[in-house]
């Protein structure tokens, strides 16, 4: 009988599960054109706990799915990082088949944009209650609105908070209460620019409005990931191109960037050197078009760019789409991630 997992620390420490799971998720080499990849169990075998996760990364790393933990993560059991390693290995082998006809676009179905699908991912990654699903009916309420802004350190008064069950009469206004609250929050205590932003906007999810918050709870929580790497420093926009251009020259690399908005970004060729003064060794420069760029040329580029930045362990959640049309605000969430990532290596 096979024991169930329940949670990403006490359950996992033994490694077993993993060796399972990588076993399962394998390509078997059924489809055509896929390459079958064996993934050897002797490992479970072995007595020590430590040497065990040892042998279990060794056969993830046949599936390219090696970072996040190392040994001692998982027979630590750190929650965070085995669950980022698991959410890794879904990533890239989802083991689920697609059915026959795909011949429509899953994202126009739904009508989510890009950027909405961005800001859905973060708050999902950081564990919010409930699960977003749809961006702006789950935050009718505004409480994971509430759960970011702890997360970005701003104090809420929960006793200030309807919470559910909503009464049917009335229920609604208790939500546009926890609204106005939100929006008051976001003003004077994070001073966010929230201009014309009521909590009927939010409530009856309003898109601009709701996302212009959205969008600078994410770039607070940002900037607090690289203070918090600064020893506190405030770090802003013209820090961060400073630390950029400065890394991409000790690399003695010949790209730099003048701004977020700079036309050469849409190359990711300045993202792709600065992984590359970060993590030597982590690019395959053949992988990489450096000249006469065509609009393919630089979306390969951009995918390469930030599906390796996520693999050094920069927690990125932009799309490649973003470095392709140059988005100035979730190209500056790729290099602060980066700069987090880079001053990491440092300390």
């Amino acid at each position: 009988e096979w024991k169930k997992i329940n949670n990403f620390s006490q359950d996992i420490k033994d490694s077993k599960a993993y060796y399972h799971l990588l076993k399962q998720i394998a390509p078997k080499g059924d489809n055509s054109g896929e390459t079958a990849i064996d993934i050897d169990l002797s490992g479970l075998n072995e007595k020590s706990d430590l040497k065990r996760a040892e042998y279990m990364l060794q056969q993830a790393e046949k599936l390219g799915c090696k970072q996040f933990v190392t040994p001692a993560d998982v027979v630590a059991g750190n929650p965070k990082l085995n669950m980022a390693f698991v959410a890794n290995l879904f990533n890239t082998y989802p083991a689920l088949y697609k059915p026959e006809s795909t011949s429509y676009d899953v994202n126009l179905l739904e009508g989510e944009s890009k950027e909405e699908r961005t800001f859905r991912n973060w708050m999902n990654s950081l564990g919010v209650t409930p699960y977003i699903n749809h961006l702006y009916s789950d935050l009718a309420d505004a409480l994971v609105i509430f759960q970011l802004y702890e997360m970005i350190r701003v104090p809420v008064q929960w006793n200030h908070v309807n919470k559910p069950p909503y009464p049917t009469l009335g229920g609604n206004m208790k939500k546009i209460e926890n609204c106005n609250y939100a929006v008051e929050l976001g003003r004077t205590k994070a001073k966010f620019s929230l201009v014309g932003i009521g909590g009927q906007d939010l409530n009856e999810g309003n898109p601009t409005l709701t996302l212009a918050l959205i969008w600078q709870l994410m770039r607070r929580y940002t900037l607090n990931v690289l203070s918090d790497l600064g020893e506190g420093e405030k770090v802003n926009d013209e820090i961060i191109i400073k630390w950029v251009n400065q890394t991409l020259v000790n690399s003695n690399k010949s790209t730099s960037i003048t701004s977020f908005k700079d036309k050469s970004i849409s190359t990711s060729l300045p993202v792709l050197d600065l992984i590359d003064a970060i993590a030597p060794k982590a690019i395959h420069p053949e992988m990489i078009k450096r000249e006469n760029l065509s609009e393919t040329d630089k979306l390969n580029n951009a995918k390469y760019a930030i599906s390796l930045a996520r693999k050094i362990g920069a927690c990125i959640y932009a799309l490649p789409d973003d470095l392709v049309e140059v988005k100035p605000k979730m190209v500056m969430t790729v290099f602060a991630c980066l700069m987090g990532r880079g001053l990491n290596r440092i300390k």
